[in-house]
């Protein structure tokens, strides 16, 4: 499997080769890891695990998450729902603006993507494109490679004729499309979902089999993230009831339909605690990205801590006992950020390089 994605240059993939990685992936049973970046440390960290390890990889932002990227600034003379807007608006530009000077620096290709935008945040992606087609027409590119529209509320009438209409916009400067059919359940980046009935979280074939064949008559470029009682978090074993089963049945009622094999793609929302069965289950049924923020969240603060508790003497006050005379010396070497923010990399790292041998996403590029 070695080199088999060597055809995609350094920095953001074009859109128009998600479909050719696609399908090289899911002939060979990969899938590529998708992980939420807040900072440029996480985009760093995330580039850096990604060229150790030969990998590609998704870096994604949501609304909530851009808007942490570059702060909100309260003096803007709009309303509150315009402050995170026009935040959200430019924290998602100048991550993406980073992640393309960034990602040619480290020498690794990368799919740039935008997480769960929701109806009420539909505006966010309209300004996103905007710039995507400006940039587009100076560069040749898009600034992003695909964008996550997440109408799970709605009717799948409605979502899917929403959906429909961003696509055609979308596929004419070769940017990929993620739609959610079925509710993800659990709380993330500001969507809560923690009260959905059960019923939600299992998408039924037959809406699948809509979404479907409405998009294909327009372009290829689109991924579903199909629940089969995905949930956002770590929970209790034996709480969350996967059943994968569910993409093979719409693949299975597609092709009855269609009376061929469909190339659908399909996104693993929620993989955090998932047992490694289960995740090379859903690989064999068309999952060719997995989302897997939770995890990463968690090794970061495990990094945290860990670093806390081994220099805890020293990180309770600026001036401490740090060595075997107990003279009190300055502890800035230990409370400053870049030391415990490297010493905590490296458990997201560990992490990481796990989830990619599971994948088997190494040596890809």
């Amino acid at each position: 499997m070695k080199n088999i994605l060597e055809f995609l240059n350094n920095g953001v993939v074009n859109g128009k080769y998600l479909n050719k990685i696609f399908s090289i992936i899911k002939k060979k049973k990969i899938a590529l890891i998708a992980i939420n970046c807040i900072d440029t440390n996480t985009i760093n960290t995330v580039l850096e695990a990604a060229r150790i390890s030969r990998s590609l990889v998704f870096i994604q932002f949501s609304f909530s998450s851009s808007i942490f990227f570059i702060g909100k600034y309260y003096n803007l003379k709009t309303n509150i729902e315009n402050k995170n807007l026009e935040c959200a608006i430019k924290g998602a530009i100048l991550a993406a603006k980073y992640v393309q000077e960034a990602s040619v620096f480290y020498k690794v290709p990368v799919i740039l993507h935008t997480d769960h935008c929701i109806k009420e945040n539909l505006k966010w992606i309209d300004c996103i494109l905007e710039n995507n087609i400006d940039y587009f027409k100076s560069y040749g590119k898009c600034l992003f490679s695909s964008h996550m529209i997440d109408l799970s509320t709605c009717s799948i009438k409605d979502n899917i004729e929403i959906c429909s209409d961003y696509l055609s916009k979308m596929s004419k400067y070769s940017i990929g499309l993620e739609i959610e059919l079925g509710c993800t359940g659990g709380e993330e980046d500001g969507l809560d979902n923690t009260n959905i009935s059960n019923e939600k979280l299992y998408t039924k074939p037959k809406d699948i089999l809509y979404g479907y064949s409405k998009l294909i008559n327009i372009s290829k470029n689109f991924t579903i993230a199909a629940s089969f009682g995905n949930t956002h978090g770590v929970y209790k074993p034996g709480n969350v009831k996967l059943n994968p089963k569910i993409l093979l049945n719409a693949k299975n009622l597609i092709k009855k339909i269609f009376k061929k094999d469909c190339f659908l793609n399909f996104v693993f929302h929620g993989g955090s605690g998932t047992s490694n069965s289960i995740i090379l289950e859903s690989i064999n049924y068309g999952v060719v990205k997995i989302n897997l923020d939770t995890d990463i969240q968690w090794n970061y603060w495990l990094g945290v801590l860990k670093y806390y508790k081994k220099n805890k003497k020293n990180l309770c006050s600026q001036l401490g006992i740090n060595n075997i005379k107990n003279s009190f010396n300055p502890n800035k070497k230990y409370y400053d950020p870049r030391n415990w923010l490297k010493y905590s990399k490296k458990y997201v790292f560990k992490y990481i390089f796990n989830i990619f041998n599971i994948l088997k996403c190494i040596n890809l590029i």
